[in-house]
């Protein structure tokens, strides 16, 4: 599995627009400026997140975007699923020159499929609102925080 820049420039695109569509859309370019993002390549991101029924436009002079749905229905996974497809490690391939499928078989089961389980378990449970709260209070006391 690859994080890609669309699935990172994604997430934080929608960080963004969680934390500021609290009373009004936001366009894109507000949320390309405040990110430093090209707003052509957001333009893209947010077509497909569009098409997947996360984030809704709104038209017109003072348009942009809101999100669909509140930020807690929002996994993680539904996101990059939207932008990526598929985000699962592939499954290996039988072949019929495979001498010793029993290898085949123990690779799939115990890394492949228990690191599925685990990405599952991770994204599948992650929120836009857990990612939305986790900024907020990261600005607000991250800044101040000292260890000794």
């Amino acid at each position: 599995m690859k994080f890609s820049k669309k699935s990172r420039y994604g997430l934080i695109a929608l960080i963004d627009l969680a934390v500021n569509s609290k009373y009004e859309q936001v366009s894109l370019n507000s949320i390309a400026d405040r990110n430093k993002i090209s707003p052509q390549y957001l333009e893209q991101v947010f077509a497909s997140l569009r098409r997947a029924g996360i984030v809704r436009s709104v038209k017109g002079s003072q348009g942009g975007y809101l999100l669909s749905q509140r930020a807690d229905k929002i996994t993680v996974a539904k996101i990059l699923e939207a932008l990526e497809g598929d985000y699962h490690i592939e499954r290996a391939i039988s072949s019929e020159n495979d001498d010793y499928p029993e290898i085949s078989k123990t690779v799939q089961k115990l890394v492949v499929d228990r690191v599925n389980e685990a990405i599952d378990e991770i994204l599948l449970n992650l929120t836009l609102a857990d990612l939305e709260q986790n900024y907020l209070d990261d600005k607000k006391y991250g800044q101040h925080m000292y260890y000794i």
